[in-house]
Order: C-alpha cells, then sequence, then structure tokens
C-alpha cells in the first residue's frame, strides 16, 4: 500500500491526484488551506486519508504535517508538492510587487518547505520519491507573467539540484512540467489553451510518470515538442511571436 503526500490537493491538479491514488488504495496525507474543501474531498475518498490544512509558506506548519503523517503511516513513498498559484503582475507598478513575492514564496519556497520535513525519514528509509509540479512556462519568459514564469523556472533549476544532491540516498526526484490544464488557476486565462487536458487525465500521466522513473518530463507529448522549440528560438523570435500576446489579469487593487 502507497503512501502519498500532495499539497495543493483542494483543487484542480491535487484533487485529481488524491482521487487518482485513492482509487488505487494509497494511504494519503491532503494538504492545502482550505480546510472544509480537503475535508469534502477527504469524505469521498475510498482510502484511509488525512488532511491538513495548512498553507505551503508556512514551515512550521508543514513540518507538524509530516511529523503526524510519519507518526500514523511511516515514510511516504511519493510526496507531491503540487501547490501552485498564478497571478498577472506588471513590474512597473508597485501594486503588484506583493503579488510576485506571493508567487515566489508558494511556488518555490513552498516546494523546499513541502519535501524537507521528509527528507530524514526517507533517507533512513533509502527511498521514496519527491515530485515538483513546475510547468511549461518556467522555460521562456512571457509579458506579464514574469512572476510566474520566474517561480515555475526555479523550481525547475531547484529540483535539478536537489536530484543530483540526493541521488546517492535512493530518494527520487522527478520535475513534471505540464501545460495547459483545465483548473480554477486557468479557467481565467483569457486566452487560447492548446492541447488543455482536463485535471483528470493529467494526474494520469503524472501517475504513470512517477511510476516509470523517470526524473524529468513535459506532458501532454504535444507540448513538449512546443517546449523544446521554446527552448531553441533565437530572442528576436521569441520575442515577435509573443510581443503582443494577451495577458494574464492582475490582481484588482
Amino acid at each position: 500500500m502507497q503512501r502519498v503526500i500532495i499539497t495543493g490537493a483542494s483543487s484542480g491538479i491535487g484533487t485529481a491526484l488524491a482521487r487518482h491514488y485513492a482509487q488505487r488504495g494509497a494511504v494519503l496525507g491532503l494538504i492545502a488551506r482550505r480546510e472544509a474543501a480537503l475535508a469534502q474531498l477527504a469524505a469521498q475518498l475510498p482510502s484511509p486519508t488525512q488532511i491538513y490544512p495548512a498553507d505551503v509558506r508556512d514551515a512550521a506548519a508543514l513540518q507538524a504535517a509530516a511529523a503526524d503523517f510519519i507518526a500514523h503511516h511511516g515514510c511516504p513513498d511519493i510526496v507531491i508538492a503540487n501547490a501552485g498559484v498564478s497571478i498577472g503582475t506588471l513590474t512597473e507598478f508597485a501594486a503588484d510587487t506583493p503579488a510576485f513575492q506571493e508567487v515566489i514564496e508558494i511556488n518555490v519556497m513552498g516546494m523546499v518547505k513541502t519535501f524537507q520535513p521528509f527528507l530524514a525519514a526517507m533517507r533512513a528509509a533509502g527511498r521514496g520519491s519527491l515530485v515538483g509540479i513546475a510547468s511549461v512556462a518556467g522555460y521562456r519568459g512571457l509579458p506579464g507573467a514574469a512572476a510566474y514564469c520566474a517561480s515555475k523556472a526555479a523550481a525547475i533549476s531547484y529540483l535539478e539540484s536537489l536530484r543530483i544532491e540526493l541521488a546517492p540516498s535512493g530518494i527520487k526526484v522527478i520535475t513534471i512540467c505540464p501545460g495547459y490544464i483545465a483548473t480554477p488557476m486557468t479557467a481565467q486565462n483569457p486566452y487560447p489553451m492548446p492541447f488543455l487536458l482536463s485535471a483528470d487525465a493529467a494526474a494520469r500521466k503524472i501517475a504513470a510518470l512517477i511510476e516509470s522513473g523517470r526524473t524529468f518530463a513535459v506532458i501532454p507529448w504535444q507540448m513538449a515538442l512546443v517546449a523544446r522549440i521554446l527552448r531553441v528560438l533565437p530572442n528576436w523570435l521569441h520575442d515577435r511571436l509573443f510581443g503582443n500576446a494577451p495577458h494574464k489579469p492582475r490582481r484588482a487593487p
């Protein structure tokens, strides 16, 4: 029986992953800020589930959640750092500075704070998988999405560093870069979203990738091709293609 921790479990990909692993009999530890949504989800799942209402920016709360889960169920087999936010941002507006900070703290530092409390137990066990949900948006910068793109680029580099650090320990580090997934976060995007995947389809693909042992993957495969092209585009062409792209909405002042 697998033991799986998922952050950002109260909606979107996190909820879909919880349902996927519950259907396979995993023991779940679900972390998210919205306690009522977590409780409602847990009541619908067919497998043992513990919920931990917590913000991934709160290191102490995550440490307490990890200690409780390990005390009751042992070392997790999989920890999925899925919690993330996307907010339209423009550097020229001072009012957007807090949004930049929020995105970086949740999308990058939240990942660090999610993994850290489980590492001692995983090292002692000599096994386990740490899975970071990054994004294709981390490949190149996009107008109006500087905070999100920067956070996902940082997440990709962080996960690569962590993978190399932990290689001798037997702990796997897996980077997943989704393209567009139909979630509440993408519902506000005012532009076309090619190769859009449902959250359930994304969850199945993510779980399969974790099982396969691959250390880096982009989903769906069509977006993987797009990502490869984006990486090699010269700056002048990238700027011309995306210079007039629609912006994600900024947070209302």
